[in-house]
C-alpha cells in the first residue's frame, strides 16, 4: 500500500482542494479518502473551467477514482445525498465512485439543533462538534445503522488490505493543523483531527506514508470568535483581494500576515516532505512582503521584496529534504 497525504498548516481554506486535484491529474492513485471533518469543511476546486466547492465528497470522483469518507469523519445525510446531486447535474459521473465508510459516524437533527447557537468559540453551526462528542461518548449513530447509505458502505480494513491490487491512497484532509483538537489554539478548534495521524485512523499503516503535502497560503486566515485580524487597511486590502471569505459558512475571514514559526512546527509535527504556498499573486498585489514569528504581531519581519520573503522563507523551514513551492494560480500548484 502506497498512501499520500494531503493537509493543511494553518487554520484551514488554504487551498488543499486545488493541491488535491492537482495530484490526482497524475493518474496513479486507486483511492482518495477524506479523512477528518464533516460538512464544516469547504473545498474549493476548479474542474474544466468549472468551480465546485465540496463540503463531504473528495476530489477522486472528478478524475473517476473511488472516493471515501473515512471513519475519521461525520456526515450530514441531507448534504451527502445534495452533492451527489449537484455533481450529477455539472455532468460529473459518480456511479460506483462515492463511498462512506460503515464505521463513520451521523450528524442528526439532534446535533444540528444543538449547534446552532451562538458560541464563544465561532463554531459553523453544522453539528460536527456534538456528533464527534458523541462518538466519543459511544452514544452516536454509525453509517452502517442507516438503510438509505447502504449502497455507499464500505469496509476500509477489507478495502485497504484485502485487495489483490496494492491501493495507491491519497488522503484529503479537512480544516488544518492550527484548529486540531489536540494541537491547534484550544478552544478555538474543531474536533477532529486534521493532522498526519488523523488520516493513519482511518485503515492507514504508518509505514505506506510516502509523501505528506502541507498546504499554506501566503498569509493566514481565520474564521471564527478569537481576535485574528491585524490592525490596519493593508488586511482589509488583502481581505478584498484574496475575496477571503469562508466556502462553507461566507464570513469574512480575519487576515494577518504568515506566522512562519507555526508552519514550521506544523511541518515538523506532520512530517511534511513538500510545502504549498498560495495565493502569492494576492500577496503581489497587496504590495507587502511581512512575516509574523510570533502571536499578536509581537514580532514580524518586513522582507521588502517578493525574491527576499521567498529566501527568508526556505531557510526558516528548511529540513534538507523539504520542497518548497509557491503557487499563485486557483488552479494548479
Amino acid at each position: 500500500m502506497i498512501t499520500d497525504v494531503v493537509l493543511g498548516l494553518s487554520y484551514g481554506d488554504e487551498g488543499k482542494g486545488k493541491v488535491t486535484h492537482h495530484l490526482l491529474k497524475s493518474g496513479e492513485y486507486t483511492h482518495c479518502l477524506r479523512f477528518n471533518g464533516g460538512c464544516n469543511a469547504g473545498h474549493t476546486i476548479y474542474h474544466k473551467g468549472k468551480k465546485f466547492v465540496t463540503h463531504h465528497i473528495p476530489a477522486g470522483v472528478f478524475f473517476g477514482v473511488k472516493s471515501i469518507i473515512g471513519n475519521g469523519c461525520v456526515v450530514n445525510l441531507e448534504q451527502f445525498f445534495s452533492e451527489i446531486e449537484m455533481l450529477e447535474e455539472a455532468g460529473i459521473d459518480t456511479e460506483g465512485l462515492i463511498y462512506i465508510a460503515e464505521n463513520a459516524h451521523i450528524i442528526t437533527n439532534e446535533h444540528l439543533e444543538e449547534d446552532g447557537g451562538d458560541t464563544h468559540i465561532g463554531t459553523t453551526k453544522r453539528g460536527n462538534g456534538p456528533a464527534y462528542r458523541d462518538k466519543y461518548g459511544r452514544t452516536g449513530m454509525r453509517a452502517q445503522s442507516i438503510p438509505a447509505l447502504e449502497p455507499y458502505l464500505v469496509d476500509l480494513y477489507v478495502e485497504f488490505h484485502g485487495s489483490v491490487v496494492e491501493p495507491v491512497v491519497l488522503c484529503e484532509g479537512a480544516q488544518g493543523y492550527g484548529l486540531d483538537v489536540d494541537w491547534g489554539d484550544y478552544p478555538y478548534v474543531t474536533s477532529s483531527h486534521c493532522t498526519t495521524a488523523g488520516a493513519l485512523l482511518n485503515g492507514i499503516p504508518a509505514q505506506s506514508i510516502r509523501e505528506v503535502y502541507g498546504v499554506a497560503k501566503a498569509y493566514d486566515t481565520y474564521v471564527g470568535a478569537k481576535k485574528f485580524h491585524g490592525t490596519g487597511r493593508v488586511f482589509d486590502l488583502m481581505q478584498q483581494l484574496g475575496d477571503e471569505f469562508g466556502s462553507t459558512t461566507g464570513r469574512p475571514r480575519q487576515c494577518n500576515w504568515m506566522n512562519i514559526r507555526e508552519i514550521k512546527k506544523a511541518i515538523d509535527i506532520n512530517g511534511v516532505t513538500t510545502v504549498i504556498i498560495n495565493k502569492v499573486d494576492v500577496m503581489r498585489e497587496v504590495g507587502h512582503w511581512n512575516l509574523r514569528a510570533a502571536e499578536n504581531n509581537a514580532l514580524f519581519m518586513q522582507l521588502g521584496s517578493e525574491e527576499g520573503w521567498k529566501s527568508y522563507i526556505r531557510r526558516y523551514l528548511d529540513t534538507g529534504e523539504l520542497k518548497v513551492l509557491f503557487s499563485e494560480s486557483p488552479e494548479e500548484i
